[in-house]
């Protein structure tokens, strides 16, 4: 196939099947095709190099040319290349995998059940509750709910959680006994004059309004990313968690925690959770679990909710729930190998290190015309984009600005995420201080670029 028929095939691909895809936008331009990775850098097929600065989608920590990882997965598929765990069989890393997220947990778990996919991870916590709770003899406790904004994922129940409209309009979601309670967005959602605490008693009384609404009797569980993340890099104001866990323990209401963006060392913590001081029964993670480089997630669950799920299938005689990929050796291995250099090297550490690097530097462009609000914590940030800095009047249509400032920060060498008028930010864990001042001065000038064209555009 020639060059040009290959070009053709893959706008074909592009405009069909990528998802997110905004076809009005794209629709005259191919994709971006990346051919390699080095570092916190991609190069196109043209050998053009961008800052990755989504690393991916949230996920590549590492960067992209960890020979430790490829080692781990080239030994591993060379000792054993595929084991399942059905029918009481389990493998060596496996066990060594779920051992060490047991025992790196932020709070006392029991076991640990694999994935594929952080979305496959929250579908999971999903069908655990529910049969959890039908262990517990309470067939009517089985309502689920997440925020408005929030993002789990793009299963059938993980993309009902999810709460942007975009991935539930025209799938016939959410499902049944999914609900949805506030974003707790202080920007965005105040009212005028209530102070961050003030608002976050609000979220949490509310919260509780839709449960006594709802029945407790019938109100399982709660979701909830410690930052919101694909919504738009939402940070929860100081107080919202801690009033919001008081109300689930008032009702007797599970809280899950997803940590696929925020585990590993995004926050500045090994988890959001201990950012913000969460008390799970049930975390879901993905993503930097291997840096991305091969498919997994995975599910931890208390003792109390093992021992129910361990009470109901002796009563039914089986646990019927599995993938043929859950806990797939090469996977679980460089899961291994990704833990251990995020300790040999303290990641963590690092990213605390570097982190006001990204936070202080953006929240220096805060006067820029176009920019309302700046927001994030440790490596993961975003710049909302507005018409009117004094009124947070949004552009209209939504979401064109944010494309065509994505869009220009590619001609200066960076890739960042146009979540609407949001901008997001989430780089490789291993980028140094002067990576992310390069960063920004690469989105400075595509930010500059934008607001010529707002102008003369006559959007502002």
């Amino acid at each position: 196939m020639n060059e040009r028929a290959n070009s053709a095939r893959a706008r074909d691909i592009a405009y069909y099947l990528h998802p997110y895809t905004n076809l009005k936008v794209h629709e005259k331009e191919g994709p971006l095709v990346i051919t390699e990775g080095k570092g916190i850098y991609v190069y196109d097929e043209n050998g053009k190099a961008y800052i990755e600065g989504l690393a991916g989608l949230w996920c590549t920590a590492l960067g992209f040319d960890e020979e430790r990882l490829v080692e781990a997965a080239m030994a591993e598929m060379r000792k054993l290349p595929y084991y399942h765990s059905f029918f009481h069989a389990s493998h060596d890393v496996g066990i060594d995998l779920a051992e060490k997220l047991i025992q790196m947990a932020p709070v006392p778990m029991s076991k640990v059940f694999f994935t594929n996919s952080g979305s496959e991870a929250n579908d999971t916590a999903v069908k655990l509750v529910w049969y959890y709770n039908n262990a517990l003899d309470r067939p009517r406790k089985k309502k689920i709910i997440s925020r408005i904004k929030a993002y789990h994922g793009v299963t059938v129940a993980s993309a009902s959680l999810t709460g942007l409209p975009n991935n539930h309009r025209d799938f016939d979601l959410p499902i049944a006994n999914i609900l949805h309670t506030d974003c707790p967005h202080h920007y965005r959602f105040a009212e005028p004059g209530e102070s961050e605490e003030a608002f976050a008693t609000r979220m949490a009384e509310n919260l509780e309004k839709m449960i006594l609404k709802e029945g407790p009797e019938t109100v399982a569980a709660f979701i909830a990313e410690p930052v919101m993340g694909a919504g738009g890099v939402f940070v929860p104001p100081p107080t919202y968690f801690e009033k919001v866990q008081a109300v689930l323990k008032k009702h007797d209401v599970l809280f899950i925690v997803d940590e696929v963006i925020c585990g590993f060392g995004r926050t500045g913590n090994l988890w959001g959770c201990e950012t913000f001081n969460l008390k799970p029964d049930i975390m879901t993670m993905a993503k930097a679990l291997t840096s991305a480089y091969l498919p997994l997630g995975a599910v931890l669950i208390s003792e109390p909710i093992y021992q129910a799920l361990v009470k109901e299938s002796e009563k039914i005689g089986i646990f019927g729930h599995g993938y043929t990929y859950t806990g797939h050796p090469v996977c679980v291995a460089v899961a291994l190998e990704a833990l251990k250099i995020y300790e040999e090297r303290d990641i963590v550490g690092h990213v605390r290190r570097v982190a006001p690097r990204l936070q202080d530097g953006l929240r220096r462009l805060a006067d820029h015309p176009l920019i309302g609000e700046v927001r994030g914590i440790g490596l993961v940030a975003a710049v909302e984009l507005v018409k009117d800095k004094a009124t947070k009047e949004p552009f209209d249509p939504a979401g064109t600005v944010g494309i065509y400032l994505s869009k220009q920060t590619l001609k200066h060498g960076l890739i960042v995420r146009a979540l609407g008028d949001t901008i997001a930010f989430s780089p490789p864990l291993i980028m140094t201080g002067e990576e992310i001042d390069e960063m920004l001065v690469r989105f400075g000038k595509a930010l500059n670029d934008t607001e010529a064209w707002v102008r003369k555009e006559g959007l502002a």
